[in-house]
């Protein structure tokens, strides 16, 4: 379900080239080449990072929202009770899909397409199909746990937006914990520095609220 959502939350629409493909005409959306998807599923999966990732860009626009997310995450047990880590591969963080993309095809939900030869796959392209967004959305209504993915689906999509596979691929990797786990082996938490890196700017926050205040009055 996991998987589901993402791909009903990350998808742009599909073309109608693409829909011109017999098993594509009731295509709504697609996610475009495997390392998007994994690397989306990352943040997913690993809330750590994806808090990290808001400080960063608080730190480079100021806006408090950002901080406000980040601090939400980071004050609860989310990193630890919602963190499903993934394994670091050649490419970075890898978890094999073919099981829920199984369950999911074979369901009429979604599909894959391969680009490329018969010798060399290009690329994968994930597609969503109109029983896949309609089950999506029942899902929410029936059991509004679900909600918690949609939403920070969205959060996920949001700090990716404009950002290819490889790009992203190269953003994650700037984080130690992460380009430094042994190949095959699962990528460790930032936890514990995302919420030490989280005080500090607060603390930061509130000496230079301190000096306007202090230079207002002066």
């Amino acid at each position: 379900m996991r998987i589901l959502l993402l791909i009903d939350g990350a998808c742009e629409p599909a073309n109608d080239a693409e829909r011109a493909d017999p098993g594509l005409v009731d295509a709504v959306g697609v996610v475009r080449t495997q390392v998007r998807l994994q690397k989306l599923d990352f943040w997913l999966r690993n809330p750590d990072y994806l808090a990290d990732e808001l400080l960063t860009e608080y730190e480079q626009s100021g806006e408090e929202p950002l901080l406000s997310l980040a601090a939400s995450i980071l004050s609860s047990e989310e990193p630890e009770v919602r963190r499903y880590p993934m394994l670091r591969h050649h490419f970075g963080a890898y978890e094999p899909l073919d099981n829920a993309l199984a369950v999911l095809r074979s369901a009429g939900l979604v599909a894959r397409r391969r680009r490329g030869t018969v010798d060399r796959v290009r690329q994968h392209d994930y597609f969503l199909l109109e029983a896949g967004r309609t089950i999506a959305r029942e899902v929410i209504q029936q059991a509004p746990v679900f909600s918690y993915y949609v939403e920070r689906v969205q959060l996920v999509v949001a700090l990716a937006d404009g950002l290819g596979g490889s790009q992203l691929k190269q953003r994650q990797y700037l984080q130690r914990e992460y380009a430094e786990a042994a190949r095959g082996e699962r990528i460790g938490s930032v936890s514990t520095r995302a919420r030490e890196r989280l005080a500090r700017l607060r603390t930061q926050r509130g000496q230079d609220g301190i000096r306007v205040g202090d230079h207002g009055q002066g």
